[in-house]
């Protein structure tokens, strides 16, 4: 197939209809939670910072703020391990060198994302997420840090999925520097206007598109880029000809998405908590309109008075005197109103705890707001088991967006052989990725509850009904799993193979012991029948031997 820059335009039409059924709501979603985040039109860069006339209460910018610090704390937090990786297969995930290996992995995978812009990157991932409903990450090989990662500004891309429901295609346009181009894609491939520009006038900026899509032509056994899976071209925005800056290709897909839903249906997820606490937020900023105007109505009234007041400048410092008409009247206000301020306050406050909920603000604050109330612990524990329980479907969907970083990240240090020597138990072997950040652990935590709780008892009704039951636990398969539920590094847990040898090592010392002390026994015994002075054949006399 021939490509053309008209082919790639067609496609991209198809793209921007579909995304034009939502842009309208995307762009009130904007005016209300992030005015200064959104590029919806490729003329959207470096101008003035865009107010909105809309936000009257800071309330929304603040549950945003709370719901992306608090997903990028407890899901994706760089001070703690927040993934590991595991082997699928039960016999192997209990050897001591896989376990070894899977531990060196994660960390040379987490000093990768330290070195990177990731974490950086992802709390404006979750921002877009909470307030759009979806945000892509762009994922780039790095000479320096083995990968670079990029948040694509909300309105500045279109893509579509496959069958499975997977992202598979998208395109972006964009403005970039005469300069950068140059640089990225070389002289020969730019044509005179960018050349010329990037000597006169380096910071000139010109619209260019990316289109990331299947290849029709993949070729796995071709060492070409533009045989690979996915096929990539740049070119210019403008002008008719059909010249690229670039086409290369991919193996993995390069961007991730990340969804507050998913279905196989809808390109773009249909909910958010932006999206629920909109008719609040709505409701809040009349609410705030309404409060004002009572508030002035009470601190500055309009006044009715003796006609001589006319013109006059007033002043409310102490001291000041107003002269009276002949009916000895004043100022007084034209008319009075007892507006229900207090009222108007608490239906305020309400609506304000709504949206903060709809952001999981409550889950994310649970500690210290229940601190404050006086709540023991179990109830603690109890509210955050049922706000996990909320927060656990939309956790899973950006567990599967991390995966992919993870997945893709693993094949880039493949390809430049950073990865320790791969142990022979794993040759075939699949890898799997559990997740154990903070919020991953609070679902878990149930399962370390039942396993105390199931010790506690047994080792009770083996103290009081029969010692035998102590048996019935499994105590080294025990610590395992209490290990792998509460993210113990594996390293700090003895092998159950080092244990068992241990465990037949001390077993033979104490029969050891055992036989000695009873031979001990019977030279004492022996000792007492012949008294203190029989040895040898006397005393085989005395015993009836000779």
């Amino acid at each position: 197939m021939k490509l053309t820059k008209s082919y790639f335009e067609i496609r991209r039409k198809e793209l921007d209809d579909i995304f034009n059924n939502i842009k309208g709501d995307l762009q009130e979603l904007s005016d209300y939670f992030c005015p200064r985040g959104t590029k919806f039109l490729i003329d959207d860069v470096d101008k003035p910072i865009k107010k909105s006339k809309k936000i009257l209460d800071s309330c929304p910018l603040i549950a945003v703020r709370n719901f992306s610090s608090g997903m990028a704390t407890g899901a994706t937090n760089p001070a703690h391990r927040w993934f590991k990786i595991k082997i699928r297969n039960y016999k192997l995930k209990k050897h001591y060198a896989v376990k070894k290996w899977c531990a060196e992995v994660e960390t040379i995978l987490r000093d990768i994302f330290n070195a990177s812009p990731l974490y950086t990157c992802l709390p404006d991932i979750y921002t877009q997420m909470g307030i759009f409903s979806f945000s892509v990450l762009a994922l780039e090989s790095d000479y320096d840090t083995v990968m670079h990662t990029k948040v694509l500004p909300m309105g500045s891309y279109r893509y579509a999925k496959d069958d499975k429901g997977r992202i598979n295609t998208l395109v972006r346009q964009y403005k970039e520097s005469a300069y950068n181009l140059v640089k990225k894609f070389g002289e020969k491939n730019c044509p005179e206007n960018i050349i010329e520009a990037a000597k006169n006038k380096p910071l000139a900026r010109f619209a260019i598109v990316h289109f990331v899509m299947p290849n029709d032509e993949y070729n796995p056994k071709s060492v070409w880029a533009k045989d690979k899976k996915y096929l990539s071209v740049y070119y210019l925005l403008a002008g008719d000809d059909d010249k690229f800056l670039n086409v290369s290709g991919f193996d993995k897909f390069p961007y991730v998405l990340f969804e507050t839903k998913s279905n196989n249906e809808d390109t773009y997820p249909p909910d958010s908590p932006g999206i629920s606490a909109l008719p609040d937020v709505k409701q809040l900023m009349n609410l705030t309109k309404e409060y004002a105007k009572a508030v002035k109505k009470i601190v500055t009234p309009a006044y009715k008075g003796p006609a001589a007041l006319k013109n006059k400048k007033l002043s409310d410092v102490p001291g000041y005197f107003v002269e009276e008409d002949e009916n000895g009247r004043g100022l007084s206000p034209i008319y009075e109103v007892n507006p229900r301020v207090l009222e108007l306050k608490n239906e305020k406050d309400e609506t304000k705890q709504t949206i903060k909920e709809h952001f999981y603000n409550d889950l994310f604050a649970m500690i210290l707001n229940t601190a404050e109330r006086g709540r023991t612990a179990t109830e603690v524990n109890e509210l955050k088991e049922e706000k996990m329980v909320l927060l656990s479907p939309l956790l899973n969907l950006i567990h599967s967006a991390l995966r992919q970083i993870i997945q893709w990240l693993f094949y880039e240090c493949l390809k430049v052989d950073i990865l320790p020597e791969i142990p022979e138990q794993l040759q075939g072997a699949n890898l799997e990725i559990e997740f154990i950040s903070t919020l991953a652990q609070a679902l878990k935590a149930q399962n370390i509850a039942s396993m105390e709780r199931f010790t506690t008892f047994s080792i009770n009704l083996s103290n009081t009904v029969d010692p035998a039951l102590k048996y019935k636990i499994n105590g080294a398969e025990m610590i395992d799993a209490y290990a792998e539920y509460a993210n113990v590094d594996p390293a700090q847990v003895v092998p159950t193979e080092t244990v068992e040898a241990i465990k037949e090592q001390m077993a033979q010392e104490e029969a050891a012991q055992k036989m000695l002390a009873q031979v001990q026994q019977g030279s004492q015994i022996i000792k007492n029948v012949g008294g203190a002075d029989s040895y040898g054949s006397e005393l085989m006399n005395r015993l009836g031997f000779s």
